[in-house]
Parts: C-alpha cells; sequence; structure tokens
C-alpha cells in the first residue's frame, strides 16, 4: 500500500483493555489538520476502538500496531483503484495484516485509511456531527481488521449488529436505523494477502 506511513508513533495506552493495539496516527490532509486538534482526533480514535473491541468476537494480541491514515478523497482515490481497481473516492479502506484465523497472535493489526471530504459530505448529507461520523468509521475499520466482513447478507447483518453496539456504548445512535445505503455495494478481488476491499457502509 502506498500510503502506510513509514513509522509508527505509540500512543497512550488506556488500561480499559488488555489486548488495546499500539496505534500510531497521521494526518496526511491538511483539511484534518486544519481542524485545529489532532489530539482529540487520536483521543476519538482510541474511544472508537475501545468501543469495537468491547464487543468484537476476535480480540487482537496485547500491544498489537494498528495505522490510522487520516487522508483526502485524491489519494484515497488512488489506493482505491491501485489495491481495489475502483477509480473513485471512499470514505474508509481497511488493509488486514493477518488473516481471521491469525489475528489473535499477529504483531500488526493492519491499516485503516479514511477521506476527509467523502466523510465529511456524508455527514453533512446525514445530518449527524463528522466526529460522530468518523467514530463509525474507525469502529468499522477496526472491525475488519479483525476478522468481520460484510460480503454476504449474514456476515452484513453481523457486522452492522456490532457496530451499533459499539456505537452505543459512545452514545452514539443507530447510523443504520433508516435502513438506507449510501452507495451501491462493491466487490472486488483482493490484490495481496494483506489487503481487505471495504464498501460505502449503511447509514
Amino acid at each position: 500500500m502506498n500510503d502506510r506511513p513509514r513509522g509508527r508513533r505509540s500512543a497512550p495506552r488506556p488500561a480499559t483493555s488488555p489486548a488495546s493495539p499500539v496505534m500510531a496516527l497521521r494526518a496526511q490532509s491538511r483539511q484534518w489538520r486544519a481542524l485545529g486538534d489532532l489530539a482529540a482526533l487520536r483521543a476519538r480514535a482510541s474511544q472508537a476502538i475501545e468501543a469495537a473491541l468491547a464487543v468484537a468476537p476476535v480480540q487482537p494480541a496485547a500491544g498489537a500496531e494498528l495505522s490510522l491514515l487520516l487522508t483526502d478523497d485524491r489519494r484515497i482515490r488512488i489506493v482505491n483503484r491501485d489495491w481495489r481497481g475502483f477509480d473513485k473516492a471512499t470514505n474508509v479502506l481497511s488493509f488486514p495484516a493477518a488473516p481471521a484465523n491469525k489475528i489473535a497472535a499477529s504483531p500488526v493489526l493492519g491499516d485503516i485509511v479514511i477521506a476527509f471530504e467523502t466523510v465529511a459530505s456524508e455527514a453533512e448529507a446525514e445530518g449527524k456531527s463528522l466526529a460522530d461520523h468518523f467514530s463509525h468509521l474507525v469502529i468499522h475499520g477496526l472491525l475488519h481488521l479483525l476478522g468481520e466482513d460484510h460480503e454476504t447478507d449474514a456476515e452484513a447483518q453481523r457486522m452492522e449488529a456490532l457496530e451499533v453496539a459499539a456505537l452505543a456504548r459512545l452514545g452514539i445512535a443507530d447510523p443504520y436505523a433508516d435502513g438506507d445505503l449510501i452507495g451501491v455495494p462493491e466487490a472486488a478481488a483482493s490484490p495481496a494477502p494483506i489487503s481487505t476491499p471495504d464498501r460505502p457502509h449503511r447509514s
């Protein structure tokens, strides 16, 4: 993956979960940095990760590394094109570092990439805060890294239920309550073992 951060910086590790991953957050886009408080974004991402871990059936190894890249539509479009074959921007992409049956022993969980413009426009269209939508996408991305997927209806229902449960722990309303899709689900062959395609989420 071309946009994988080269270095990883350890974030403070909450004491609530011994399996909390060590998160490296990188803001590649000026639009994320223009929000003015990357520490607040890091804290929100950490809370979303904790909420997801609280409901996830599979837990990572203690101290496993996780990269969160905050980028823009132009860059995520390149990643989406090169790794999935879809030449367009999307909200979130997940790149697991280990197959589902080896997650619990892997020292690296993988990468989550989130694009500012798509996330901001979705939040505005859906009448929700950018912060809440960001939390949802971090949860969605982390669940992918932990082996969850939505290729079938059954998988999608299971993953959505986990997301809703995690969001509830943060006091965020069910984003799937109206049952509408923000786009057409896409299926794509993975070009590399560590790459799992994502799709626009239900909201």
